[in-house]
């Protein structure tokens, strides 16, 4: 950084501002009173006051056209005190940041992006101002990410977030660092790592227990500008939605029952059929989330392992794991209903019964299964299985050691 020059100029003359190499001149407003009979008696008052005036440097620590991306702007005063800096892109959008307690200094509190181009306008105690700018390197790979559940969407009570990324996430913790999630009712939870069972990388917020019904939650996911160690990030994401009725779906498959519950009283019991015991056409058990409502679709056993058992279109499908087990209609089975347990591995109903329960359950509700002949719990990414992992045990899969979140 250049040293403070003093200077006292023979004459009023503007100065200009200077931008070179990364470092601006703040150019001092040189203001004299004029003479006559206000003046100090001596004929030199505004000489006087123009031998105090001095030129102030600040450099900024990014700099020209191929600065590094990642890293926060650092504007410094050489001397005095900034007052205000402010730092816009090219779309307008602003990086705040802090003065620090000397005023010596300024950073920003985010990160520069890459491929953006930056202005810079910092404003010191004496009323001087200072532009400078600079452009920082394109990336070589962008990640991007979807996000579930969909915006402004309502959820049952077991409903997580949950974000899928295009490509690897290596710097776990620089990512997780960057996702805020708000609650309306200072809901606890934690976010969890894990491998989606599509093999992306995929991150989960999952409460500690069971969302409250009429919670509002917001995801901000502040990523602009971070390197996932498989790609940056060259955008911001939000998202919200809703927690709808507090319902819950319990299937008892030794009993062959499913009872609906709404705010803890059952408010509709149906006889079932579940996957048949001994084999690989068990059901899974646990606690599984209802993923998506997929009406009238085609359920062909080659796709999930078992041959040529089944191929045949399938009324009111209701997903509950990505290996294919659902709850639908099922009315060749109607002999079994209530009494065995003969499908293929998913919970099978009348049409009626079907009927009736798709268009009450909400995406998200939990379907809490319970059987001895069955699978074992579902995998922790087959579908939305983190809540047959206990509340530690959830913990643990955060990048940030395991630290739990309450935001309000």
């Amino acid at each position: 950084m250049s040293r403070i020059r003093r200077h006292t100029p023979p004459r009023r003359r503007p100065v200009r501002n200077a931008v070179i190499a990364g470092t601006a001149v703040l150019a001092a407003a040189l203001t004299a009173c004029s003479g006559g009979s206000g003046g100090s008696g001596d004929g030199k008052g505004g000489a006087a006051d123009l031998a105090g005036a001095k030129k102030a440097q600040i450099s900024v620590n990014l700099t020209g056209q191929q600065a590094k991306a990642g890293e926060p702007v650092k504007v410094t005063l050489a001397s005095g005190k900034l007052q205000q800096v402010t730092v816009t892109d090219a779309k307008g959008g602003k990086l705040a940041g802090k003065i620090a307690a000397d005023g010596r200094t300024w950073t920003s509190d985010r990160v520069a992006a890459p491929g953006s181009t930056y202005a810079i306008e910092a404003k010191d105690d004496k009323g001087s101002t200072a532009k400078a700018g600079f452009a920082t390197v394109a990336a070589d790979k962008v990640n991007k990410l979807s996000l579930a559940p969909g915006k402004d969407t309502t959820v049952g009570v077991a409903q997580p977030l949950s974000i899928v990324f295009d490509h690897p996430v290596k710097n776990k913790a620089a990512v997780e660092k960057q996702l805020k999630v708000t609650t309306s009712d200072n809901t606890v939870g934690s976010w969890g790592w894990m491998e989606d069972y599509s093999g992306k990388s995929r991150v989960d917020w999952r409460p500690k227990d069971y969302w409250k019904a009429g919670t509002k939650v917001t995801l901000e996911a502040d990523l602009n500008g971070v390197d996932s160690g498989g790609g940056w990030f060259v955008k911001d994401y939000k998202t919200g939605f809703t927690v709808g009725k507090n319902q819950v779906v319990k299937v008892d498959l030794d009993n062959h029952r499913l009872k609906l519950y709404r705010d803890g009283a059952v408010v509709k019991e149906i006889p079932v059929s579940g996957g048949t015991p001994g084999g690989d056409k068990r059901s899974w058990r646990g606690k599984a989330v209802l993923m998506s409502k997929e009406g009238t679709i085609n359920m062909n056993s080659e796709t999930v392992g078992l041959g040529d058992a089944y191929n045949k279109m399938v009324d009111y499908s209701m997903r509950l794991t990505w290996s294919g087990m659902y709850a639908h209609a099922a009315p060749w089975n109607a002999a079994y209903f209530g009494n065995t347990n003969h499908s293929s591995g998913c919970i099978g109903m009348s049409d009626a019964n079907a009927k009736e329960l798709y268009g009450t359950v909400q995406v998200g509700d939990p379907f809490e299964i319970v059987g001895d002949d069955t699978k074992g719990p579902q995998a922790v990414n087959n579908g939305y299985g983190e809540w047959n992992l206990s509340w530690e045990q959830w913990q643990k899969k955060s990048a940030l050691t395991g630290a739990s979140t309450t935001v309000g």
